[in-house]
């Protein structure tokens, strides 16, 4: 696995790149936003928000408009709006720093894993049809209504996990546990924000609020 590791201060980046090489990765390293922009193709980016060129909120939405990869982002805010504005534009996950390597190796991994899962559905399973609404789960191409949506990689994600039972409620904990992480520790609120977004893209009546208890795709949505 090729990873881009997006870091300026060269006294962090060299031990990353050290430690991540012994764990197996290859690791190519960009000291700034023009050269994350710049980089080659690569299986998962670690992006610093603190560049000295580029603010790294715009570097994650430039790298998501033009590839699905796998966005980690480290940040040294601690503010809860700050990771849901993150997710927002397109990062898998978040580590804020200080962080132990041990957790990035696990992170990163765990990343990898569930983008790895989503991209390898049976041939049979790639294709799902609910009228007004069409997944190309291979392709992960999403249409609605015959216009072409562009979703993140966990926005991709998460409606997939909802289409495949049209209809059926998903709890809160269930979507979490299954679309992100059994061991994600982050804010619920970013489920909120995926939904909002997915309604705003495709139709506010796609996916609806089961008052205290989840969501689910409604049936006559996506053949009315």
């Amino acid at each position: 696995m090729r990873l881009l590791v997006v870091e300026d201060d060269a006294g962090i980046a060299e031990p990353l790149r050290t430690g991540l090489v012994r764990e197996g990765f290859e690791v190519e390293l960009a000291g700034s936003g023009a050269e994350a922009l710049a980089a080659g193709a690569c299986d998962l980016v670690l992006l610093d928000l603190g560049l000295p060129d580029v603010d790294g909120r715009v570097v994650c939405q430039k790298l998501r408009e033009r590839s699905a990869v796998p966005i980690i982002v480290v940040t040294a805010r601690g503010d809860e709006i700050d990771r849901v504005i993150l997710l927002e534009l397109g990062a898998d996950d978040y580590v804020v720093k200080p962080f132990g390597f041990r957790e990035l190796v696990a992170r990163i991994k765990a990343v990898l894993r569930r983008t790895g899962t989503a991209q390898a559905q049976p041939q049979a399973d790639t294709l799902l049809d609910l009228g007004l609404l069409q997944i190309d789960t291979r392709r992960r191409s999403v249409k609605y209504d015959g216009r072409s949506a562009s979703l993140t990689p966990k926005e991709h994600d998460l409606l997939v996990y909802l289409a495949r039972d049209p209809g059926v409620v998903h709890t809160r904990e269930q979507i979490i546990e299954d679309v992100w992480d059994e061991n994600w520790w982050g804010s619920t609120k970013t489920l909120d924000v995926h939904i909002a977004s997915l309604r705003k893209k495709l139709a506010p009546e796609l996916i609806e609020t089961v008052r205290g208890v989840g969501f689910r795709v409604v049936d006559d949505a996506t053949t009315s």
